[in-house]
């Protein structure tokens, strides 16, 4: 017997992941082949900079998680429309991010239709990460600067370790290993805190101190930092089987649910003054939800998974009933209450790119597991 509880949020998912699909469709025909990162007051297109070239994967992910759901619209051909440009990206040594534009397409592009010349591009994408890898340091580098090292990354090593899986390869396995082991050691804190950016020294390979790009501090939690390794963790425990990164995953998200708000959406900075802890991050939330709902499913202990299944349903019930852009008849988003880089004042309380595409795949996660009426 389904209980009120379950057909209530299943009601409130499909709604959203609706909504989700209608602003999608509107901003394709609105801005055809147009690849977008964070809206200016609710519109997408503008002439802001991007400060680096990493979101373009996010918008044909949601339309490959919309045709896997065989939703009407034609969405299988779009994806492909927006994935096929791609391709060349493989290639692409200048960016960290290779997993979250690969990964969110030609990996969902595989699994759905089984093609199996796209594995072909996933590897390459999988090899060119590699070749960030600092062997002073052990650590893949950002696109900042050789002694840079971002939490961010976190989320794309996985697409090294798929490389390294489905070739055998254990060179390209192991210093994915190092790169995640490292990043534990540098830039996850005792308590499950993170930083986001490591600097080290290019001479020695030594860890030199904590910075941040986007967060308060350098001593600071950025709360999307903290979502990324959450989330990172546990894909790469996912990959590699290491119980240390799936504890890590779980330290992170234990931090999370104890500092965040009841409703499940954090500040963009745990550690921000008063007069900016108002500011809240919806896409960390989205990210925090659909990371939440994986670990879940990977925790060996069930009460814990019990635990952070609940708390990312309650995520996602705040960011559908408080944060949707669905009573913004001019916004062009689907959330409402995304921070991308404040200290540029870039996309701040705006749509962004990463929170759409993570809050559909957290919906879409959370509709797998729950109950039909």
């Amino acid at each position: 017997m389904i209980s009120l509880e379950s057909a209530f949020q299943r009601s409130l998912f499909e709604h959203a992941l609706e909504f989700a699909g209608r602003q999608i469709g509107n901003l394709v025909e609105r801005y055809p082949d147009f690849y977008p990162m964070y809206t200016k007051e609710g519109r997408w297109k503008h002439e802001l900079p991007a400060w680096t070239h990493w979101c373009d994967g996010f918008l044909p992910g949601m339309m490959w998680i919309l045709a896997g759901r065989e939703a009407p619209g034609g969405w299988r051909d779009l994806a492909i429309r927006y994935s096929r440009p791609l391709e060349p990206r493989q290639f692409d040594r200048d960016v960290h991010d290779l997993g979250f534009i690969f990964m969110s397409t030609y990996y969902r592009w595989l699994e759905l239709t089984g093609d199996a010349a796209l594995k072909n591009v996933l590897v390459q994408a999988g090899r060119t990460m590699g070749l960030r890898f600092k062997e002073k340091g052990e650590y893949l580098r950002s696109f900042v600067s050789d002694d840079s090292l971002f939490i961010d990354i976190m989320m794309n090593v996985g697409v090294v370790f798929y490389a390294a899986r489905e070739t055998g390869d254990e060179q390209l396995r192991d210093l994915a290993m190092r790169h995640c082991l490292t990043t534990r050691r540098v830039l996850v804190r005792g308590d499950g805190s993170t930083a986001h950016e490591g600097l080290f020294d290019l001479e020695t390979g030594e860890f030199l101190k904590q910075s941040t790009q986007q967060g308060f501090r350098g001593d600071s939690c950025w709360s999307r930092g903290l979502a990324w390794a959450l989330y990172g963790f546990g894909t790469s425990y996912n990959y590699s089987g290491d119980p240390r990164f799936l504890r890590t995953a779980e330290a992170c998200a234990d931090f999370y649910l104890a500092h965040t708000p009841t409703d499940g959406v954090p500040p963009w900075d745990y550690d921000a003054p008063p007069e900016s802890r108002a500011l809240v991050d919806t896409s960390a939330a989205a990210i925090a939800a659909s990371g939440l709902l994986q670990l879940s499913k990977l925790s060996t202990d069930p009460i814990r998974g019990r635990l952070y299944d609940a708390a990312a349903r309650r995520v996602l019930e705040t960011l559908c009933s408080d944060h949707l852009a669905e009573s913004d008849p001019v916004w062009e988003g689907i959330l409402k209450g995304g921070v991308y880089h404040i200290h540029k004042k870039l996309g701040v309380n705006e749509s962004v790119m990463w929170g759409e595409y993570f809050f559909v795949e957290a919906l879409d996660r959370a509709l797998e597991t729950t109950t039909a009426p």
